[in-house]
């Protein structure tokens, strides 16, 4: 139990649990615009991640085309495109590199981590750990209006002199630090400068704020080792927040003086182009696990929901997490293999990445012990679940191959890198968030999704994704290099072509199974089967209280009995036990 949860003071403001669900009148700015809610604020993180997901689909698509069809014409859309991409609708090789930059810098920065991070993690710790908010109401709002001012200044680099950055997202110096890399100008790349330092600022927010709440709000009986895996998740994850971010916050302010100021500290002229490199994957390698950590989370609470059986080795579980979020910290170098590094050296990080494997394997096994033998109901949520685990197996098991770096010399920068990364941030990082979308919805708007509509995105989606990334390991591996805007002109890539369109085709199918998602979002709204408490018979705390849940969340403080996962506990009547019951004598619960 946490000693502290009673000592706490919280900011004025803060919404007192005592005062469960009493009439709390806004006006509509204060109640869905300057919000601070944590349920609103979570909600407004959702929404605008939907809007970046869209923008850094669309980019997506536009880079697709360009492979396939290089030279043509854009359908449709391409006369809308900036004239920094694009001429008569046909994308200039610039506008392919701003593409390429901004589509990762969109998708890592303003969808994969807001809606996990902020999203899930605002809307769900403080009703999984019994508090009525989070510890600092108003320092979470300006959290998330940093994240969308930060939105802005990326997006609108496209729109300056030179358009967008095109140095790809991790902006290697010499090239992102020359002031003249492009059409003698800099504003987008000290825009994509801006933007991240800004963006960087939302995330410390959000994470000391989510230290502080789970720390000390938990309520009584709610000990570290009774909190749901989710929360154990965050809670890492904005650890490795607090520790990474301000690396490349620092490093984004050197680059931007670069640009500007006629500093040298990554210019070719007099400065360190490898230091870019290093303080870039310093915090890079630790981002990939900011965006998945939250994944594992999530999905660890969904499998035993719907196996009806308790999370396979909780504490193992735990500690796993908590390695990968040490080990993580110390891989970074092995994304410079090709750098020039030390022979021993680069041992060192090829060692260390294949250490990382193993606390990752520990939660996968973890993760078919808790379905194996279950009473399995194949849901929406648990099929996007179970490819999780799935995609996030491929997705390791080629990362392993990288982790040699005799193998990684010859595959470095290629597309079988391409293929790699989305197999464990879409396959992993955003196949868990559709799962927890469809999982929580009628907690956050009290009414089901579709789930005919659901199973139909699911199946299209995991159709259409191993079409499109699953080849892209083959084109690597013969011989076509990332980042190149017309494979067509080098000649031993021209055999290759033939897959660089059916990747492009199996693409767009995968875009539009994602407005297949959208539309039964926002159908559901209005039309969704109502879903009362509890409509999946959790265990959790927030399936204890009403769907959407009132201001202050719970009407009293509840108190914690039980751990997370009691499911098909022996001596029971009923085969799910919620933390806040006590156990009737003679059931025999998991020890946590």
């Amino acid at each position: 139990m946490s000693t502290s949860a009673t000592t706490f003071i919280p900011e004025p403001g803060h919404a007192a649990m005592e005062h469960g669900h009493h009439e709390h009148k806004q006006s509509f700015f204060s109640k869905y615009i300057w919000s601070l809610d944590h349920k609103m604020i979570g909600l407004q993180y959702l929404w605008t991640s939907f809007f970046f997901l869209l923008i850094g689909g669309l980019l997506a698509m536009g880079i697709r085309f360009q492979l396939a069809y290089p030279g043509m014409q854009v359908p449709l859309i391409g006369a809308l495109l900036p004239s920094t991409i694009a001429v008569d609708g046909v994308i200039l090789p610039g506008g392919y590199n701003m593409l390429f930059t901004m589509h990762a810098t969109v998708m890592v920065f303003l969808v994969v981590m807001p809606l996990l991070i902020g999203g899930f993690g605002n809307y769900l710790i403080p009703l999984k750990i019994g508090a009525g908010d989070m510890a600092f109401p108003t320092l979470n709002a300006m959290s998330y209006w940093l994240y969308v001012l930060s939105g802005i200044i990326i997006l609108a680099s496209f729109f300056v002199d030179g358009g967008a950055a095109q140095s790809g997202w991790t902006a290697y110096a010499p090239l992102s630090s020359t002031p003249a890399y492009m059409n003698n100008t800099q504003i987008g790349q000290s825009l994509w400068c801006v933007g991240l330092f800004v963006n960087g600022l939302s995330s410390i927010a959000g994470a000391t704020n989510y230290i502080t709440t789970i720390t000390n709000m938990r309520a009584p009986g709610m000990t570290m080792f009774r909190l749901p895996l989710s929360v154990w998740a965050l809670f890492l994850t904005a650890w490795l927040l607090i520790l990474a971010v301000p690396v490349l916050s620092a490093a984004a302010a050197m680059l931007f003086a670069d640009l500007n100021f006629g500093t040298t500290f990554f210019a070719a002229q007099g400065g360190q182009p490898l230091l870019w490199q290093h303080l870039f994957w310093f915090f890079g390698h630790p981002e990939v696990y900011i965006m998945i950590l939250p994944a594992m989370g999530l999905v660890s609470e969904i499998l035993p929901v719907f196996a009806r059986k308790p999370i396979f080795g909780y504490k193992a579980m735990v500690w796993a997490m908590v390695a990968i979020g040490f080990l993580g910290f110390v891989v970074w170098g092995h994304h410079m293999f090709v750098s020039g590094m030390n022979l021993t050296l680069g041992a060192a990080f090829s060692v260390s990445t294949m250490i990382i494997a193993v606390p990752s394997a520990i939660k996968t096994f973890n993760w078919m012990g808790t379905v194996w033998r279950g009473s399995i109901e194949f849901t929406t949520p648990m099929l996007f679940a179970l490819a999780f685990v799935s995609m996030f197996v491929i997705g390791g098991l080629s990362g392993i191959f990288m982790a040699s770096t005799p193998v990684d010399l010859f595959v470095h920068n290629s597309y079988f890198i391409v293929a790699h990364i989305h197999y464990v941030l879409f396959g992993g990082s955003l196949f868990g968030a559709f799962a927890a979308i469809y999982f929580w919805y009628p907690k956050m708007f009290g009414r089901m999704m579709n789930e005919t509509w659901g199973k139909i995105h699911f199946y299209a989606t995991f159709i259409f994704f191993n079409l499109t990334f699953f080849p892209m390991h083959n084109l690597g591996l013969g011989g076509m290099m990332r980042r190149i805007a017309d494979p067509t002109v080098y000649e031993h890539l021209r055999a290759l072509q033939p897959i660089n369109i059916f990747v492009s085709w199996a693409a767009f199918g995968m875009g539009l199974a994602t407005f297949i998602f959208l539309w039964n979002f926002i159908w559901s709204l209005r039309h969704g089967k109502l879903a009362g408490k509890n409509p999946w018979n959790a265990t959790t705390l927030e399936w204890t209280v009403p769907s959407p849940p009132g201001h202050g969340n719970f009407e009293q403080t509840p108190t914690v009995y039980n751990g997370p996962y009691e499911y098909s506990v022996p001596g029971m009547e009923k085969d799910f036990l919620p933390q806040n019951e006590k156990a009737p004598e003679g059931a025999r619960l998991e020890v946590h």
